[in-house]
C-alpha cells in the first residue's frame, strides 16, 4: 500500500470521527461555552426578537404555584396539595445550537418546578430499565413484574408498559389518595358518571391523567429496586455533569417497602406537588443528550432504539409518543416546523424542545403554553 492510500484512508477516517461527533458537550461545573450567532450562520436580530418574544410572554398565572396548582384544577374533586411546591421565577432559557450557548434569558441556574417535564424524565429511567434488561420489552404486561395487585382483575391485567408510557392505558384504581376518574375528569357529567365510567380496551384512547402516571413511576421503583431519583442520577445526570441542585419529589405519604427499605415513590408531575425540581441548564444538558441520540461524548448513556420508540407516534394521539411531545400533523402540530421536533411539557409554561435535525435544543420556562408555537417559529427563522 502505498504513502497515497494511507493517506486517503486516514483523511477518511478522521473526517468520519470529526462527522460523528459534531457536539460540543459542557463539562461539569465548567463555564457553558457560547458561539456568537454569526458562527454558527444564525441572524442575529432573529434570535433577539425570538428572545424577547419569551421574555415578554411570561405565563400569566401566580408566581407562587400552590396558588397556581390549586386554582389549575379546581374543577377536579378531592384535589388538594400533597407534595413539596416552590414559589417560581421569572421567564427564563437557553437556545444551543451544536451544544454551544447562542442565547440565554433570565436566572438559568435557578430551580423551579418543572411539573409535566418530569414525564420525560421518566420515560427515560423506563428506557434505561429496557437497555439494562430489567424490562425485557416495553409491549410486555406490568403484572409480569409487578404482582402486588397494582394491576391484578380483568382490565388492568392487560395493561403493558408501552400503554402507561403513552397514556392510552385506562387504569382503573386508586395510588396515595388518588383515584384515577377524579383527575381531569370530563367537562360533562359528575361523580358518579366518572367513577361508573365503561373502561376503554388499553391502547385504544388517550387520557392524560397524572395518577396513572404516578402508577407507572411506582411500578418502575419495584422493577429497579431502588429510588428512581438515585436511578437518574447514577444512570444520566451524574453522566452528562448535571449540577447537584436537582430534586425529585413524591407525595408525603408516598412511602413503599422493597427488599425491607423504605423507599420515596416519587410524581410523574407536580400536579398535586412534588415532581422534578430543576435548574434550566439542566434541562438543556437532559435535551442535548437527546438531540444527540442518547449520545454524550461518544458513551451511548440510553439507547438510541430506546428513542426512536420514545418518538414514535401512539396509535390513538399522534403527536404524543412515551411522554414525550410530538410535532406530527394532528391537534398540536406547529405549523411550518419540522414533524421530526419533539418536546417535554410542563404546567406553567415549561419546555424542552429537540430539533436533532438541526442540532439544536430550545429550553423555555414560564412561557404562556399557548405561545410555544409561535417562539419556535421564531426560532426557526433564525436559521432561514
Amino acid at each position: 500500500m502505498n504513502y497515497k492510500v494511507l493517506a486517503i484512508i486516514f483523511f477518511s477516517n478522521f473526517c468520519l470521527g470529526i462527522a460523528q461527533d459534531v457536539n460540543y458537550f459542557p463539562e461539569r461545573t465548567a463555564e457553558w461555552e457560547r458561539k456568537t450567532p454569526t458562527d454558527v450562520k444564525i441572524d442575529q436580530n432573529k434570535l433577539n426578537e425570538a428572545v424577547a418574544f419569551a421574555m415578554e410572554n411570561e405565563y400569566s398565572g401566580s408566581r407562587d404555584l400552590r396558588i397556581a396548582i390549586l386554582k389549575g384544577f379546581k374543577s377536579e374533586p378531592f384535589h388538594e396539595i400533597l407534595g413539596p411546591t416552590k414559589k417560581r421565577g421569572g421567564p427564563a432559557g437557553m437556545v444551543l445550537k451544536n451544544g454551544f450557548i447562542v442565547a440565554e434569558w433570565g436566572d438559568t441556574d435557578r430551580v423551579d418546578m418543572t411539573f409535566s417535564v418530569t414525564k420525560s424524565f421518566l420515560s427515560a429511567v423506563a428506557g434505561l430499565a429496557e437497555d439494562k434488561g430489567l424490562i425485557s420489552d416495553s409491549s410486555d404486561k406490568v403484572d409480569s413484574y409487578v404482582w402486588d395487585g397494582t394491576f391484578a382483575g380483568k382490565h388492568n391485567s392487560k395493561i403493558t408498559w408501552k400503554h402507561l408510557l403513552q397514556q392510552n392505558s385506562d387504569w382503573s384504581g386508586e395510588l396515595w389518595g388518588g383515584k384515577d376518574w377524579a383527575n381531569r375528569p370530563p367537562n360533562e357529567g359528575g361523580l358518579d358518571d366518572w367513577k361508573y365510567r365503561e373502561l376503554k380496551e388499553p391502547g385504544t384512547v388517550m387520557e392524560y391523567n397524572d395518577v396513572r402516571v404516578n402508577v407507572l413511576a411506582y411500578s418502575l421503583t419495584h422493577v429497579w429496586r431502588k429510588p428512581l431519583p438515585m436511578v437518574l442520577k447514577e444512570q444520566l445526570m451524574d453522566k452528562i455533569g448535571a449540577s447537584t441542585t436537582w430534586r425529585w419529589y413524591g407525595y408525603e405519604h408516598a412511602w413503599t417497602e422493597i427488599d425491607g427499605l423504605q423507599m420515596k415513590s416519587v410524581t410523574g408531575g407536580g400536579h398535586s406537588g412534588a415532581g422534578l425540581f430543576i435548574n434550566t441548564k439542566d434541562m438543556a444538558r437532559f435535551g442535548l443528550l437527546f438531540q444527540n441520540d442518547g449520545k454524550w461524548k461518544g458513551e451511548q448513556l440510553i439507547s438510541s432504539d430506546w428513542i426512536k420508540k420514545a418518538v414514535e407516534p401512539s396509535i390513538p394521539n399522534s403527536n404524543y409518543g412515551y411522554m414525550w411531545w410530538l410535532n406530527k400533523k394532528g391537534g398540536r402540530h406547529w405549523e411550518g416546523l419540522s414533524e421530526d421536533l419533539y418536546y417535554a411539557a410542563g404546567f406553567g409554561g415549561n419546555f424542552i424542545v429537540v430539533d436533532s435535525e438541526n442540532d439544536m435544543v430550545v429550553v423555555t420556562r414560564w412561557l404562556e403554553p399557548n405561545k410555544i408555537g409561535e417562539l419556535m417559529t421564531k426560532v426557526q427563522a433564525v436559521l432561514d
